[in-house]
């Protein structure tokens, strides 16, 4: 169990928030308790699959904590891990995501995030998002503005709920419905993009913020006849109409201790600190970088019941709307640390060969 400890130095750390600091000081370390499920990486730098792994089961183990320790720093480290024919109600996943983001050393102050279009008195509650084609059909959500805006799929590509204070660290994703083909997901890493900077447009964008902004929001809440929700979102910093937030370019995350970079097309903006030209030529390039690098990415095709389970500090998805059936499942969003980057922190690719 991640104690409370000593963050760094303040002059090491850039961004975050006093009221929203991560539990622990240092990586966390991978015990070996998954070891003995059959396992396999998907890419060399993104994704890995379990089999036999159930997660109702982890719950009920007596190695509960420990399991899902590991699974954090594993998630964490591969950016996002499947676990194929889960038999796992929505419930059990919230329990499983609200141990996930504690036992990984979220602050105190972060819960589940409620997301700002979930309505009053959902069935499954307000935790869990309904993820649904045919919801999306009627327009709502992000799928319906690219729609407007876009024909190149790879618009698509976000990190969830950039646009919060304290946005997501963990997310998971069940689906239940799903056609014959077609729907598949798409991952990229956030690691393996920093480590394709040079050293002097990485050193440049450490210095720099970007906004992230979700204000389309309100036209979503009133197309779709709901109210915004604006009470707390699963932090107490998360709160209110304002649906943006200003985070670091490039962020630390905190379980493996390894640098990302953190903005993406679904939310961010503008770079701050520059002119608009130069924001816009910046996150093209970056944007550019996500997706036209295919050996930076894992693309999971789903069977029913799969679950997939991601660290959003650290990754990018994007979903594939090739199919007209019905397509659904459930999602789960814990929330992290306010974003920060610690200079102290190193790239993937300098930690793995220092190890």
């Amino acid at each position: 169990m991640p104690a409370v400890v000593e963050n760094a130095p303040a002059s090491t750390i850039r961004g975050g928030h006093e009221q929203s600091r991560p539990r622990i000081s240092e990586p966390l370390q991978y015990s070996g308790s998954l070891d003995s499920y059959a396992q396999q990486d998907l890419t060399p730098v993104i994704g890995r699959e379990y089999k036999g792994l159930q997660v109702a089961e982890i719950l009920k183990s007596e190695q509960c904590d420990q399991i899902i320790k590991d699974l954090a720093v594993t998630i964490s480290s591969r950016g996002v891990v499947f676990l194929r024919d889960q038999d796992v109600t929505p419930q059990q996943m919230r329990e499983f995501g609200e141990k996930l983001t504690h036992l990984a050393g979220c602050p105190e102050s972060s819960g589940l995030h409620i997301h700002p279009l979930t309505e009053e008195g959902s069935e499954l509650g307000d935790q869990i998002s309904v993820i649904s084609s045919e919801k999306q059909k009627k327009g709502g959500g992000l799928t319906h503005q690219l729609s407007d805006t876009s024909r190149f799929a790879s618009v698509g590509w976000h990190s969830d709920i950039s646009f919060e204070p304290v946005p997501s660290d963990y997310a998971m994703l069940k689906i239940h419905t799903l056609p014959a083909t077609g729907g598949d997901t798409l991952w990229a890493s956030g690691y393996e993009i920093y480590d394709r900077l040079s050293p002097a447009m990485a050193e440049m964008l450490e210095g720099l913020t970007a906004t992230h902004d979700a204000t389309f929001f309100h036209d979503e809440a009133r197309r779709l006849g709901n109210p915004l929700r604006k009470g707390i979102r699963g932090s107490p910093l998360n709160q209110g109409e304002a649906l943006t937030a200003v985070h670091p370019v490039i962020r630390t995350n905190p379980v493996t201790g390894w640098k990302s970079v953190y903005v993406n097309k679904g939310f961010t903006k503008r770079i701050n600190g520059v002119t608009k030209d130069e924001s816009d030529v910046l996150l093209a390039y970056l944007f550019n970088l996500i997706t036209q690098n295919h050996d930076a990415q894992v693309r999971f095709r789903w069977n029913k019941n799969d679950l997939a389970v991601w660290d959003n500090r650290s990754t990018w998805h994007c979903a594939t709307y090739d199919y007209a059936e019905a397509r659904a499942g459930d999602r789960v969003c814990s929330l992290g640390e306010a974003p920060y980057l610690d200079t102290r922190s190193r790239s993937r690719k300098q930690a793995l060969e220092e190890a």
